[in-house]
């Protein structure tokens, strides 16, 4: 099996933008990309792969990559008669874009294959548009499993299921139930979240991308408006639209390119999937099983990893994922995270984009944006928010839900030339 490398990444800035369009932010992503590996058009791209989730929901249920793609074609700076596939995978679409291309460089199926995400969720005056776009993230087709076993979940975890009385989207009441759980199992209290979301607002205040560019105390996090026990406002994701994209290519390929983008392509350790299912409170999440498949892949270990960016859809997961990840003891992912392990300047910095907190998170592009994110890291180019001598990133993403599993997870491990 060849090796695969990023030869570019990029993102858009992540905000509420209801007045720019998913062919704008096709276009800024794309052309952010082609500058960044210093092309001046797409002419050797022989694949795409194009994540999305809420188009249908704006009128565009089919083909939506093509439509997207069509003025690029027009113009000439996306090649003719190249195959776009669409790629939905709920909150995990664009990491799933991303293995879709990787696979095609590592098959040899392609030398030169894009992945974008691209995403709106914010339609100003219609939240029942907004929502509708984030049911499709739960089984529609037979809801009744999933109310029973969030009743039944409620009643272990002391936080009842409560549909009825919910503040924010059903998802905020399943993850508020697993944190609940943790806190009763472990003793992790809501100021250790409090912590995490804390510390996220701000790495996001250094980040010119991140939809929420302000710190915010942990006092204030904890003041701050309830969404459903113990998490407040400051320690969820909020909606927003945006892009982000990355090219991948084969070595060969790589040999070709000046040596200027030679020097900043990061290596592709692994890319692993996995899927979820209903499983019991105490039981590992998905991550669990995709990281060890991609330590195993790589020949690496947590130890090796350096800086992190994973799914903190709430800033309870961040504390959950540090467990499933391996970077501390199941149980201690709260101290972990108190300790400052995970701030920019600690052991093992993590999100240090801002996370889904305070970056934003556009569905469908949000596992592109953390590949941006860290192979920023990996090139040295991040700024006020860059980790000292990191070389080995991981990113985690997980979409959608089934149980309290997400329905689908990414785990990619990628290496820079830094030393």
């Amino acid at each position: 099996m060849s090796d695969a490398y990023i030869i570019a990444a990029f993102s858009t800035p992540f905000a509420k933008m209801p007045d720019t369009s998913f062919k704008d932010l096709t276009r800024q992503a794309y052309m952010g990309l082609l500058a960044d590996a210093e092309l001046t058009d797409g002419r050797d791209i022989e694949q795409a792969w194009f994540g999305n989730c809420g188009m249908g929901t704006f009128g565009q249920a089919c083909i939506r990559g093509q439509v997207c793609f069509t003025p690029l074609v027009q113009e000439g700076l996306f090649p003719e008669r190249v195959p776009v596939i669409n790629v939905e995978g709920g909150c995990a679409t664009a990491s799933m874009a991303f293995h879709g291309a990787w696979k095609d460089v590592i098959s040899g199926q392609s030398e030169l294959s894009l992945a974008i995400g691209v995403e709106k969720t914010f339609i100003r005056d219609d939240p029942a548009k907004i929502q509708e776009i984030f049911d499709g993230g739960i089984d529609q087709l037979d809801p009744q499993e999933w109310k029973d076993y969030y009743t039944a979940a409620g009643e272990k975890s002391g936080k009842p299921f409560d549909m009825e009385n919910k503040k924010g989207t059903v998802f905020m009441d399943t993850y508020a139930m697993q944190a609940a759980y943790h806190m009763k199992k472990y003793g992790t209290t809501q100021a250790q979240i409090a912590a995490g979301a804390s510390k996220n607002h701000y790495h996001g205040s250094l980040n010119p991308k991140a939809q929420y560019r302000f710190e915010v105390s942990e006092e204030e996090v904890l003041k701050d408006r309830e969404i459903s026990y113990p998490l407040t406002r400051s320690m969820c994701a909020p909606i927003g639209d945006g892009a982000a994209a990355a090219l991948i290519c084969s070595e060969a390929y790589l040999a070709t390119l000046a040596e200027s983008v030679r020097a900043r392509a990061i290596k592709i350790r692994a890319s692993v999937l996995s899927g979820g299912k209903y499983r019991d409170l105490d039981e590992p999440g998905l991550s669990s099983v995709a990281v060890q498949k991609a330590y195993a892949r790589s020949g690496l270990s947590p130890d090796d990893i350096d800086v992190v960016e994973l799914h903190d859809a709430t800033s309870f997961c961040e504390i959950y994922q540090v467990e499933m990840l391996g970077f501390c003891p199941e149980g201690e992912g709260g101290k972990y995270v108190a300790s400052g392990a995970t701030k920019l300047g600690g052991e093992r910095p993590v999100n240090l984009s801002g996370g889904l907190v305070s970056k934003g998170h556009p569905v469908g592009a949000t596992g592109l944006s953390m590949i941006d994110e860290l192979v920023s890291q990996l090139r040295g180019e991040a700024g006020d928010r860059q980790a000292k001598g990191a070389k080995i990133a991981l990113a985690e993403n997980g979409g959608g839900v089934i149980g309290f599993d997400e329905a689908a997870c990414s785990i990619i491990i990628l290496e820079g030339q830094a030393s």
